[in-house]
């Protein structure tokens, strides 16, 4: 396709793993669409990208925990005359503590954010990538999907674990018609989501080795896409965990993530 004719979604795409999928996408001459709550932080990063790369980057600001999100923002989209060529499912965030320390809105917040939200903007954004024959969906999945749940923060890895499985299928159904799905599974990452989860304190506690700049997981895996690979993990000592944890007993798997998750994860009982 030719340069600058090319369009990316990106969605959390005002801070960490999503801003970082915008400034290199634009680097590459992507124009974009960029979505996330934080408004004032989403026109900053546009007009910086306008001022750095002359492309175009329309701002749709949307909370995916909305139910009716998806369908609104498509629905700007297809107002604003924008063909997405390249779907960056990104959004995310952690809700701390067991379970049951948090409302079940919170859960269910969470469920159509990270789950919901990204599947219907994939069933809504595929049929326009099929018609050109030529399309590029990434969902930001994770290390913690290929490995055991841990205490705290429920519902992540489970989360996780479903966009890798739906990344592989939606992989195997639409790669023959030229639209490429990629899972991407970033360990220990630097950006806000450890801030926000309130667990930076106990993260800095982690080796500096087990971690990742968000710079290089971005270009990892957009080269990973373009591959035509469904599944991607970032870096020798992330794909290492994964595979050391395949070859244990479920058993001892578990109470190895067990013992770590009440070391690092900030989890309060009910």
């Amino acid at each position: 396709m030719k340069p600058n004719t090319v369009h990316a979604l990106v969605t959390g795409a005002s801070a960490g793993i999503g801003a970082a999928f915008a400034r290199e996408l634009a680097a590459r001459g992507t124009n974009l669409v960029l979505t996330a709550r934080r408004v004032e932080r989403l026109e900053n990063l546009a007009a910086e990208l306008r001022s750095a790369h002359g492309i175009q980057v329309e701002v749709i600001p949307c909370d995916l925990a909305d139910r009716d999100a998806a369908r609104l923002l498509v629905e700007q989209i297809e107002q604003r005359r924008v063909a997405i060529d390249l779907l960056v499912n990104n959004a995310g965030y952690g809700v701390t503590g067991y379970f049951l320390s948090q409302p079940w809105s919170a859960q269910a917040d969470f469920i159509q954010v990270l789950m919901t939200a990204p599947t219907e903007l994939c069933h809504r954004l595929l049929p326009g990538m099929r018609e050109r024959k030529h399309g590029r969906i990434i969902n930001v999945a994770s290390l913690a999907g290929h490995i055991p749940g841990s205490a705290g923060q429920t519902l992540y890895a489970g989360a996780k674990s479903y966009l890798i499985k739906f990344s592989q299928a939606l992989h195997l159904e639409y790669g023959q018609d030229g639209v490429h799905t990629c899972a991407l599974c970033p360990g220990f990452t630097w950006s806000e989501f450890h801030d926000v989860t309130g667990s930076r304190t106990l993260m800095s506690k982690l080796p500096g080795w087990l971690w990742m700049d968000a710079e290089t997981v971005v270009r990892q895996g957009l080269d990973a896409v373009e591959r035509g690979e469904a599944v991607y993990i970032n870096g020798r000592i992330n794909r290492a965990i994964k595979s050391m944890l395949k070859l244990m007993p479920d058993r001892l798997a578990l109470h190895l993530i067990g013992r770590e998750s009440r070391q690092f994860r900030k989890a309060t009982p009910d």
